[in-house]
């Protein structure tokens, strides 16, 4: 899965462009030339889909407590 990143548009002859951060381009292994697809998402639209899936700040991460479980040998 692709990274989030903020860039902001910039102004290239008579289009807009924007510039993609090198440890992006290195993890994704973009090539010069090469076609990407790109999303566009404001700051405001992320803010709306945060709050409809109901992503917590700061929340720490799940960890499941695997002590109630069976052990594979004992249930066959």
């Amino acid at each position: 899965m692709a990274e989030l990143f903020k860039a902001k548009v910039r102004k290239v002859g008579t289009s807009f462009g924007v510039l993609i951060p090198m440890k992006v381009i290195a993890k994704e292994r973009i090539k010069e030339g090469e076609e990407i697809e790109v999303s566009i998402l404001k700051e405001r639209k992320l803010e709306a889909i945060n709050r409809l899936f109901g992503s917590i700040k700061n929340a720490k991460p799940f960890e499941r407590d695997r002590e109630d479980r069976l052990d594979r040998e004992e249930y066959q």
